[in-house]
């Protein structure tokens, strides 16, 4: 009985939104991994930047939105302005970013290695 119950409370709650920012097809794998285990637990929105930069972006409001609305941001761009502009936004807005493999500080941003 339990677990029918489990089963039914993880039905109704709604999933978790996550946006997730890459450059270039650099988090392609990882995107098709949480599509493939997290199921429906996840809604993804993706923004994908293809083009090439340069490398000092001293304005990134062209490649970045304007307002952010989710529960957590997955940062897999390869641009550091990019990404230090994507953290700034995210810590104004309280939502928490996951950004492997740099090298941020901020309270709302997990760094881990890749």
């Amino acid at each position: 009985m339990d677990n029918k119950k489990n089963k039914e409370n993880k039905k109704m709650k709604s999933p978790q939104k996550l946006l997730i920012f890459q450059q270039n097809g650099s988090g392609e794998q990882k995107i098709a991994g949480v599509k493939q285990y997290g199921g429906d637990l996840f809604h993804l929105e993706v923004i994908s930047i293809d083009e090439a930069l340069p490398l000092v972006l001293d304005d990134t409001s062209e490649y970045l939105p304007a307002d952010i609305s989710c529960d957590l941001v997955l940062d897999f761009l390869n641009h550091y302005d990019l990404s230090q502009d994507l953290v700034a936004l995210c810590a104004e807005k309280e939502i928490p970013v996951i950004s492997s493999g740099k090298k941020i500080i901020s309270k709302w941003v997990a760094t881990p290695p890749t």
